[in-house]
């Protein structure tokens, strides 16, 4: 039997909360900051990336799966049926994930065009800058011996 210990002081009443039902989803989002910042020290939970969904690997053996032909059991073609729904499913999800890969390498060759692109007219204004610096320190010099010319 545990040993008899001071008694605990009363737990801090909270103070009842007023009902408030967001019209708006700008409202819901004010609400839900000022909850969270009443308490400032509490750390906040930031959920994680949720990974992609990814079909199932074909099954390595298939038994003998008659399908919808004569001779088939009642319950075969059921069978048959997940299975040729699971395979259209992996098929599916093989396309979309070649067409993500695609148009992911195709924004990769426009960002590095792009970036190219970027690159020659820094490199253009930059020679045109330093051409221009150029031509006034020379004009600089020039006026300078003129001026020594003189005197």
């Amino acid at each position: 039997m545990a040993a008899p210990s001071a008694p605990r002081p009363p737990r801090p009443r909270k103070e009842p909360q007023p009902l408030v039902i967001p019209r708006s989803a700008a409202e819901e989002q004010r609400l839900r900051l000022e909850r969270l910042m009443r308490n400032p020290e509490k750390t906040v939970p930031i959920p994680e990336k949720l990974n992609e969904w990814a079909p199932r690997p074909p099954p390595e053996f298939v038994r003998d799966v008659m399908g919808s032909s004569a001779g088939a059991g009642s319950g075969e073609f059921h069978v048959y049926r997940h299975l040729r729904r699971r395979e259209y499913q992996r098929q599916d999800f093989m396309d979309a994930m070649a067409e993500k890969q695609r148009l992911d390498e195709e924004f990769q060759k426009k960002l590095e065009r792009n970036k190219m692109v970027a690159e020659e007219q820094t490199a253009k204004r930059r020679r045109k800058r330093q051409k221009l610096k150029e031509k006034k320190l020379q004009a600089k010099k020039n006026k300078l011996e003129q001026k020594k010319q003189e005197k």
